[in-house]
């Protein structure tokens, strides 16, 4: 193995405000102690407990939703892997953006959607928030990207950013950025 500079690490970590960073494959377990890890770093810092429950709220959806397509695509445990990252900007934000390996034809329409959630104003957001509500589960069984998501692109300050890196031809990575 390759000597890794961990400092140098360190000090990228810092400069671009990166208060959490995780790598690798991502079970249940682990997002709930990487979320009790922010819980508790968002307590210390003492922010508005509406802002921390809502960038606790978006981590959480975001990691589940990278966990439950791994599981749904039977992805094996490096396939399954997630990068996960919390920041916070120079103007406060919170910047939660999280990344996993997927079809490409699923990261296609993924951006897509993110896209038309990205045009939206909160008005639109909430409506359209209340009509998946409405919507019967089966209808929404299996679609993905769905009343989470919205809820994500709800509680941004900005529109939500995706990109989608090819990795082969059927595969890319998927990269998703939601400001709170």
């Amino acid at each position: 193995m390759d000597h890794i500079d961990l400092y140098s690490l360190r000090e990228q970590l810092s400069r671009h405000r990166i208060l959490l960073c995780f790598n690798g494959p991502i079970s249940q377990s682990l997002i709930e102690e990487i979320g009790n890890a922010l819980k508790n770093y968002l307590q210390v810092e003492q922010i508005q407990p509406s802002a921390a429950m809502d960038v606790f709220g978006v981590y959480i959806e975001l990691t589940q939703n990278i966990r439950q397509y791994a599981l749904a695509r039977g992805y094996g445990e490096h396939e399954a892997a997630a990068t996960v990252s919390v920041a916070r900007d120079e103007l406060g934000h919170y910047i939660v953006q999280a990344g996993n390996l997927v079809e490409a034809e699923d990261g296609r329409a993924l951006l897509a959607r993110v896209a038309d959630l990205a045009g939206r104003d909160k008005s639109e957001l909430k409506a359209l928030y209340k009509e998946q509500l409405r919507r019967p589960r089966e209808t929404q069984a299996g679609v993905g990207a769905g009343l989470g998501l919205i809820d994500v692109a709800r509680k941004a300050a900005q529109p939500l950013c995706a990109s989608l890196t090819p990795v082969d031809e059927q595969r890319a990575f998927l990269s998703l950025r939601a400001v709170i």
